[in-house]
């Protein structure tokens, strides 16, 4: 599973011409991306990465602060061209992404396990057209893999 994360000071989205998410102040948006193979526990491991990095300025001007530190929120838009594909030509193909089916529920399971771990969620609509208006702070931008953070915990 692959999360796109954006350091923001709002966000708004729509999905086929309706507004879905729109926020003010300091938080995130979540572009997330869900590969062939991923499980809960995948989603699991990047909700609780996400939830607890510390990407705020603290005030001393040090990222020493989570999202929930500061009050703030998170804005979590699905993005199957995440796991797209570009070693071969100069079109994408998109064959490690998980099947919509699947897609969807681990999507689902993540925006309700990223909101049991005390961040305020809004959301794109899965498989929809979206538009994403976002004013980047920093800009503070990060891309997070669970299989990275697996090997991490097993080593």
């Amino acid at each position: 599973m692959l999360a796109v994360v954006q350091r923001v000071n709002g966000c708004r989205v729509t999905a086929d011409g309706r507004l879905t998410a729109d926020r003010e102040g300091p938080g995130i948006l979540v572009l997330l991306g869900v590969a062939r193979g991923d499980e809960a526990g995948d989603a699991d491991l990047l909700a609780e990465k996400i939830s607890k990095l510390r990407i705020f300025s603290d005030e001393n001007g040090k990222m020493n602060l989570s999202v929930s530190d500061v009050g703030g929120y998170a804005v979590i838009v699905s993005n199957f061209t995440l796991c797209g594909s570009y070693r071969r030509g100069n079109r994408p193909d998109y064959m490690n992404s998980a099947d919509p089916g699947t897609a969807n529920r681990l999507y689902e399971y993540f925006i309700e396990k990223i909101s049991s771990l005390s961040v305020p969620v809004s959301t794109g609509v899965f498989g929809a057209d979206m538009k994403i208006s976002m004013t980047a702070d920093g800009p503070v931008t990060l891309q997070l893999d669970s299989e990275v953070l697996k090997q991490k915990r097993r080593g």
